[in-house]
């Protein structure tokens, strides 16, 4: 009887230890804070994507990206929190809209600040909470001392610090209208306006920096996406070494101008202006094979949420992405058209996917509201990190969208306008739902050089985006069914005016200008050149 009970007791202990194991493992699994890779895509179109416009695709431009939609989840109503680059990325940062953080125009070349240091960065927050850092690509928000993606929270840096046609290569892209290579080596005075020959930067080179070190000027665009994809994939393999979690933001060169796919179709830069589409297609695939390289090199602990920064820049033509059904009809019929800088679809609503193996439903799609704003609230709720208290936020947590299928996202999303027409984060357009109401409108030079004019509207044009997503038949004045959502949008946008005027946590932005302030390894050279890459 003693041995039998002798045996039970044994049995109950190592069914207890098993159990107890069980329990703890699972208890380490569910504490482990998730890795986030966020990929921003440059000037893409909504219709870019062939998930997006499959009736549309022959080509396969997008394997990649339409294997992550099948596997994870795509945004249809998706919008930048801006139609410019540098608004739109302190945004993202910050979980603000311009007017909040001071941001509301794209910084220069020669720009002595950035975005402002009052303000609270996503990567500052997580690099608090144990997270390592990294950033690969265009930053916009600053490049001289303490406005730097190494002193913003980001432990790692490598990238151009604004967009990649702001100086000049020695190879260029493909650009319309064609711009030339930087001028020959030898002493000259850094000249920063543009050339009068093509609206190209021909006299300072454009730098790769890696921390805060220029480690290639002019850099060669014809290798940056491989230079990009094996840093990215460094960090993934290195941070997942370590077992420590990462933030790793990718923001892409692609697909803005000059574009450099390394495997370029046979179209002599003589005939840029008549190229069919065949470069825009193939950098398109050049940017869907970074993004499945960094796909397949991350693992089930990561949810990669891929974005873009803005839509299309329309008049680079041939050279330009799709907006897809987004094309502002009524803008068209007055002169110019929907694409970014300004506050048209087209300008703002942007392809975004979401993909995270076993947590994000596979193969699903969401129809919420929502905004580049919502991905630091939404990665801080992830990760168990409550912002601070002290400053106001537009982003809302998305977590429930992301894994549980919710479809509530913004009730009231509002658009600044980022340069076609107004005063700079002037928040001309209003979305409520369905609807979307313009206070202002104007556009950006179309594709063969139409500019719409700026128009104020008092009532304000609203558009029902359900029956008539071209945006090109604004609701009849006079109907109950205007009038009603005309009072609702006023009431709500009086609201958010009135907010930001009494938020003390307003910051503003130091857009100041000195030549000194270029990137510049060494001035005593043509275009500042050095190459100290190994």
């Amino acid at each position: 009887m003693a041995g039998v009970f002798s045996t039970l007791l044994l049995s109950g202990m190592l069914l207890c230890g098993v159990l107890l194991h069980i329990v703890s493992h699972h208890a380490g699994t569910s504490t482990k804070k998730p890795n986030f890779i966020i990929i921003l895509a440059d000037d893409i179109g909504w219709g870019d994507l062939d998930v997006n416009l499959p009736e549309e695709r022959a080509n396969n431009n997008t394997p990649h990206l339409n294997l992550m939609a099948q596997q994870g989840m795509r945004f249809t109503d998706f919008h930048s929190a801006a139609s410019t680059c540098s608004p739109s990325r302190a945004a993202l940062l910050t979980g603000r809209y311009g007017l909040r953080n001071g941001v509301t125009h794209n910084f220069a070349v020669d720009s002595v600040a950035g975005l402002p240091l009052s303000e609270v960065t996503l990567p500052q927050l997580l690099q608090k909470a144990g997270y390592y850092t990294a950033m690969i690509g265009k930053w916009h928000l600053g490049h001289t001392g303490p406005y730097s993606p190494t002193n913003r929270g980001f432990d790692y840096y490598l990238g151009i610090p604004y967009s990649n046609d702001m100086g000049c290569t020695d190879r260029p892209g493909f650009n319309l209208p064609e711009c030339l290579p930087c001028n020959s080596p030898g002493p000259q005075v850094i000249r920063l306006q543009r050339d009068v020959h093509g609206g190209c930067y021909s006299k300072v080179g454009l730098p790769l920096i890696e921390n805060s070190s220029i480690v290639a000027q002019p850099l060669d665009l014809w290798t940056l996406t491989e230079r990009y994809k094996s840093a990215a994939l460094r960090i993934i393999h290195n941070a997942r070494d370590q077992g420590q979690p990462y933030l790793l933001y990718i923001a892409l060169a692609h697909m803005h101008v000059p574009l450099s796919p390394l495997v370029a179709p046979d179209t002599p830069s003589t005939s840029q202006n008549t190229d069919d589409g065949r470069v825009y297609a193939a950098t398109l695939q050049e940017m869907d094979s970074l993004v499945g390289a960094v796909k397949s090199a991350s693992d089930s602990d990561t949810l990669i949420w891929f974005t873009g920064d803005n839509g299309p820049w329309e008049q680079k033509c041939q050279f330009a992405g799709s907006v897809g059904p987004f094309q502002g009809k009524w803008q068209i019929s007055r002169g110019g058209g929907s694409a970014k800088r300004t506050t048209w679809e087209g300008g703002h609503r942007v392809p975004t996917l979401a993909y995270w193996p076993g947590r994000i439903p596979a193969n699903t799609t969401s129809t919420a509201l929502l905004s580049g704003m919502d991905i630091l609230p939404t990665l801080l709720s992830l990760a168990g990190v409550t912002p601070p208290s002290d400053r106001r936020y537009d982003g809302i947590d998305a977590t429930d969208i992301l894994l549980h299928g919710e479809q509530t996202g913004h009730e009231f999303l509002f658009h600044p306008n980022s340069g076609a027409a107004g005063k700079f984060g002037d928040l001309q357009t209003v979305r409520n739902g369905k609807y979307k109401a313009f206070y202002m409108t104007g556009a950006a030079e179309a594709c063969g050089g139409a500019t719409g004019s700026q128009q104020l509207h008092d009532p304000p044009l609203i558009f029902d985006l359900e029956r008539d997503e071209a945006e090109e038949r604004p609701l009849d004045f006079e109907k109950p069914e205007y009038k009603a959502v005309a009072d609702r949008i006023a009431r709500r946008r009086e609201e958010l005016l009135w907010d930001i005027a009494t938020d003390t946590s307003v910051s503003t932005a130091d857009y100041t200008t000195d030549k000194s302030a270029a990137p510049c390894c060494d001035p005593t050279q043509a275009v500042c050149r050095c190459h100290l890459l190994r």
